[in-house]
C-alpha cells in the first residue's frame, strides 16, 4: 500500500537542474536582453508625440504650409467641378423630362396658328399653364421669322432664293427650337431664304 503522504518518484520530480536547457532565453547572451531593454526605452511617449505636433503649430514648416495650400486648392478645385457637374446632370435630367413633351408643345404651336386656341376656350387655358409651367424649368424656345440662318440653331428643311435678303435668312419655322440652360435640346426647323 502506498502512503498518501508518501513523496512522488524522484523521477516525477521536477527540480532547476532537471529542466530543459534547449529554450531560447537559456541560450541567449545577456547582451540581447540588455538590447531589447534599451529599445524599449527609445520608444516615443504620448508626451513626446503632443510635444512635437506643438511645436509644429507653433511654428510650421514651410513644406506643411506648401501641403495645406495645395490640399486647399484642390478640395476648393473639386467642389467648383463637383457644382459645375450637378448643375449639367440637373439640366439633363430635366431635359429629358421635358423631351418628350415638345411633341405636345409643337401641336399647341399649330393649333395656335390654325386659330383653335381662341382666347376664352378651355383649351387655351390649359396651353398657357403647360407653357408657363415648363417656362420654370427653364425650357426656352427660339427659332423666329427675319432672324439670321444659324446652322448651329437652325435646321433648314427648305431653301428659297430671294432677291430681298443678303444673308441667309429665316422665312417660316416650321417647329420652333428649344433650349434648356446651356443645353440644346432641339434645333428649330426652319424654311431659308437665301440671296439670290
Amino acid at each position: 500500500m502506498t502512503d498518501e503522504n508518501q513523496k512522488p518518484d524522484d523521477a516525477d520530480e521536477v527540480t532547476p537542474e532537471s529542466e530543459s536547457t534547449d529554450s531560447p532565453q537559456a541560450d541567449a547572451p545577456e547582451e540581447a536582453i540588455d538590447a531589447e531593454v534599451i529599445d524599449v526605452d527609445d520608444e516615443l511617449t504620448v508626451d513626446d508625440i503632443l510635444n512635437a505636433a506643438n511645436a509644429e503649430i507653433d511654428d510650421p514648416s514651410s513644406e506643411h504650409l506648401a501641403d495645406l495650400k495645395r490640399v486647399t486648392a484642390e478640395y476648393a478645385n473639386y467642389r467648383k467641378r463637383t457644382e459645375a457637374n450637378r448643375e449639367v446632370e440637373r439640366e439633363r435630367a430635366i431635359g429629358s423630362a421635358v423631351a418628350v413633351l415638345l411633341p405636345v408643345l409643337d401641336d399647341l404651336d399649330r393649333a395656335e396658328k390654325h386659330g383653335d386656341l381662341g382666347a376664352d376656350t378651355a383649351f387655351a387655358t390649359i396651353a398657357a399653364k403647360l407653357r408657363g409651367s415648363i417656362a420654370k424649368l427653364g425650357l426656352e424656345p427660339f427659332g423666329e421669322v427675319g432672324e439670321p440662318f444659324d446652322p448651329q440653331r437652325h435646321q433648314a428643311i427648305f431653301q428659297q432664293p430671294s432677291p430681298d435678303v443678303e444673308v441667309d435668312t429665316v422665312a417660316d419655322v416650321v417647329e420652333t427650337g428649344y433650349t434648356l440652360g446651356s443645353t440644346q435640346l432641339r434645333a428649330a426647323k426652319v424654311v431659308v431664304q437665301t440671296p439670290a
